[in-house]
């Protein structure tokens, strides 16, 4: 009987471990949930499983980290791949650098040029060819009068007075075309700047404790004289 006993306490010590649990009595770590620690112990032939959960200290995440299989992963933007993404599509490197708020900037600003550009090209149009009309000894060519009241009279204009006006409004319009072309440019190109600086300087250490301290000092004067009193700032970031 006591060599029974022993062969059941033998084969009892030698049991496999599992992701689950040790023998009864042990306590193991399990594999599934990192943080809970889970004891087995035989009660009237059966086996109940104790999860005690242990407390961990919050994660605080910002606006450049992620949450990756339970670990805490900083994002690290690629500047050449913001670069590109900008140039692709406005607004679109933004979005990869995750910020947001300037989005409405670059698609407002494009809109808004682009209604601008529009607006002036077809202007420009119009004055052109009743510029065009005006200029020439055409009857049937009359479209300047589209820029007169029903009511008024061709006979009672000025044919001098009207080309100036027309010519003027011509480059008028033209001008203000070209300018919002420009500015198209120039904020695609800003838009692709603001999204490589940005990628690149990301991970910028900025100190948010800023000092300045004042104090009194003595100043040396250039010219040999005697040092004069003053005030010393320092500025500590």
């Amino acid at each position: 009987m006591w060599a029974c006993v022993a062969c059941v306490a033998a084969a009892h010590d030698a049991m496999p471990v599992d992701s689950v649990g040790l023998a009864s009595g042990d306590l193991v770590v399990d594999s599934v949930a990192q943080d809970t620690l889970v004891r087995t112990r035989p009660v009237a032939d059966r086996h109940v499983r104790q999860a005690v959960t242990l407390e961990q200290p919050e994660t605080k995440l910002d606006s450049v980290t992620t949450l990756t299989m339970g670990k805490v992963r900083a994002f690290n933007p690629d500047p050449v791949r913001a670069t590109w993404l900008s140039a692709l599509c406005p607004g679109l490197g933004q979005i990869y650098n995750r910020r947001y708020w300037k989005l409405p900037i670059v698609v407002g600003a494009f809109v808004g040029l682009s209604y601008g550009t529009a607006w002036n090209n077809r202007m420009f149009h119009d004055y052109q060819r009743g510029y065009r009309d005006a200029m020439d000894n055409d009857p049937d060519t009359r479209s300047y009068m589209n820029f007169f009241p029903r009511t008024t009279q061709e006979s009672k204009l000025d044919k001098t007075w009207l080309q100036n006006v027309l010519k003027r409004k011509r480059d008028y319009y033209r001008r203000y075309r070209d300018i919002c072309i420009a500015a198209m440019v120039g904020v695609y190109i800003l838009n692709i700047v603001d999204a490589y600086v940005d990628a690149s300087l990301s991970h910028f250490d900025i100190s948010p404790d800023l000092s300045m301290d004042v104090a009194p000092a003595m100043l040396e004067q250039p010219t040999g004289k005697r040092p004069t009193l003053g005030l010393q700032c320092a500025i500590n970031f």
